[in-house]
């Protein structure tokens, strides 16, 4: 392994980030030819996460620009501060102060309201982390204006000129498919897909994530989140929602699943409530029942066997 891919994957793993060689790799490639990292995967299997770690191990600041439908560009970019324009304007009436000169001063950096964006172009110190956050989400004008910006990291303020930046930042754009991205934007990122874990790598995140967990129960619910995956539903559960039903299951004192917990802690990992009465009954008594004698050698075995049980028990209601 190259060695900067290598520290790389262990600077991740000391923020308790369960990472692989194709995350460190494309996260090193990024890091070195400065090029933004486009990261697509189903909602809450650690994409945003990724930003994080790195501006933590980078010792740098996080700037995250959130999308959303209908997102512009002077609310990524920035905005005139005009009350306090105003407030300017009103305490030099009488002064002599001329026309031009009054521009002059309220259209300068001290009135000016740089959003995620610009704080990011415009860094003075170091080279900050840019999480450009569910970019899926925001309209295609946008994410056009994103082209632009990601190219030549600079920006034209028209009262100002143009703020070019002196310390590149790191880019990390991500992505739920919840629409098709151009292909322009691509193209000029380096791109990483994340899927579900597989059972060993979903355990080593349970244990690494809550250190104090108890053996068997965190193997129970790696395998358990495996079979539940396969299952059709309308919202399939992320390694978050397997975190957060792993301290639910802490929380109640619990070293093992049972049935009964298991149906009472449903809207721990399951976030929609057609899959939440598919499951709660018989599904939860056939997954928890034939748990006890899986093993992790003849996990795949019993993913396969448990599902199909599941998706007949399913289909029949």
């Amino acid at each position: 392994m190259i060695e900067g891919i290598r520290r790389i994957q262990e600077m991740m793993e000391r923020q308790s980030y369960v990472t692989d060689r194709a995350i460190a790799t494309t996260t090193y490639l990024a890091s070195e030819l400065r090029k933004p990292v486009l990261i697509e995967g189903q909602a809450g299997v650690g994409k945003t996460e990724i930003a994080k770690v790195l501006a933590t191990a980078l010792d740098t600041e996080l700037i995250r620009l959130q999308c959303y439908e209908g997102l512009d560009v002077n609310t990524a970019l920035y905005e005139w501060n005009y009350p306090k324009q105003m407030l300017r304007i009103k305490m030099e009436e009488g002064h002599g102060v001329s026309v031009d000169e009054q521009e002059t001063h309220i259209f300068s950096d001290d009135f000016l309201l740089k959003r995620p964006l610009l704080r990011a172009i415009s860094a003075k110190d170091k080279s900050p982390v840019l999480l450009i956050d569910e970019v899926d989400r925001a309209d295609e004008e946008f994410e056009a204006f994103l082209l632009e910006v990601l190219s030549d990291f600079q920006v034209t303020i028209p009262e100002l000129g143009t703020i070019k930046s002196d310390h590149r930042p790191y880019v990390v754009l991500t992505s739920n498919r919840t629409r098709e991205l151009s292909d322009a934007l691509k193209r000029r990122c380096m791109y990483l897909w994340i899927d579900y874990p597989d059972f060993g790598k979903e355990l080593r995140i349970i244990t690494t994530k809550i250190p104090n967990i108890n053996e068997k129960l965190a193997r129970q619910v790696a395998a358990f989140m495996q079979a539940i995956r396969q299952v059709k539903l309308n919202k399939t559960p992320g390694v978050a929602e397997t975190l957060d039903w792993a301290m639910s299951m802490m929380a109640l004192h619990q070293d093992h699943l049972d049935a009964e917990t298991v149906r009472e802690t449903l809207g721990s990992f399951i976030k929609d409530r057609d899959d939440v009465a598919k499951l709660r009954g018989k599904p939860v008594d056939i997954m928890v029942g034939s748990m006890n004698g899986s093993e992790e050698e003849d996990l795949n075995e019993w993913i396969q066997s448990v599902t199909q049980r599941l998706e007949r028990e399913v289909a029949s209601r």
